[in-house]
């Protein structure tokens, strides 16, 4: 059975306690998320498997994503590891697996045909890439072997990722956005906070439903609390008007919140 991406996905990122994970799933899947993303390098996979287990939602209905830790990128270690992390989420299959980061371990002419290769043995439906810069991306596209089904990056109001989005378009590929929320940043944010009281929703829902009004675009909040959980996911029914998109979209700031010196936008 080929699982589709839903429009709104739940993130685990940091969400290491095996209980509160599992919680969190659960939770997720009751309200009706359908995409779960993971990564080797959150060190919960084996709990959000157990999550979705547990949970009353049929594994053939949940769309479940993974990443390779930059560690695990040479040609040996995409196959092994890339195997490993399907035995902890207790599946078959991965719906889509990553490449995290192109960093360290990360090889254009060894990871890509590792990926298809597991591609061809049934073990991963989809090939991911998480962020790449456009020149590393478009270097990457080339030389896949199988379609790019998406492509992973930080954004959010403060951090829109224009070209990114660009991109994704003319690709025909998805643009998974994570940390959608600036990890709370977006609640301190005059803009998104007048549109919130317009709507008489929360500066979370606006910040959304604005990611999901973009083409290509399926963001994935991530929290723990139950209450944030629905209302996350509430976000699908709120309509942002013309005007309100345009206020969204001419905030002034450029905000990336996950940076390191070895990043690739700093190479």
């Amino acid at each position: 059975m080929t699982r589709e991406i839903t429009p709104i996905g739940f993130g685990t990122y940091q969400i290491t306690d095996r209980d509160a994970c599992m919680r969190a799933v659960e939770t997720a899947l009751e309200t009706g998320y359908r995409h779960l993303d993971t990564a080797q390098m959150y060190d919960n996979e084996a709990y959000v498997g157990e999550g979705l287990a547990a949970s009353s939602v049929d594994r053939d209905e949940v769309f479940v994503a993974t990443k390779l830790n930059y560690g695990n990128l040479a040609a040996g270690d995409v196959l092994e590891t890339g195997r490993a992390s399907i035995d902890r989420l207790g599946v078959d299959a991965v719906d889509l697996l990553y490449v995290h980061w192109p960093i360290e371990t990360y090889d254009v002419d060894e990871t890509l045909p590792a990926l298809a290769e597991l591609v061809d043995e049934g073990l991963v439906r989809n090939v991911g890439l998480s962020n790449f810069t456009p020149d590393l991306l478009e270097e990457a596209i080339d030389r896949l072997d199988v379609p790019l089904f998406a492509h992973q990056v930080e954004m959010h109001p403060l951090h829109q990722q224009e070209r990114h989005q660009e991109l994704a378009v003319e690709g025909d590929y998805h643009l998974v956005a994570y940390s959608p929320l600036a990890r709370g940043d977006v609640f301190d944010v005059p803009e998104l906070v007048d549109v919130a009281e317009k709507h008489d929703a929360t500066p979370a829902q606006v910040s959304l439903a604005w990611l999901l009004d973009k083409e290509n675009v399926v963001p994935i909040p991530k929290s723990e609390t139950p209450g944030h959980i629905r209302e996350n996911f509430a976000a699908l029914e709120l309509e942002l008007d013309d005007e309100d998109v345009v206020t969204i979209d001419g905030i002034d700031r450029e905000e990336r919140l996950v940076d390191f010196p070895a990043a690739p936008w700093n190479q």
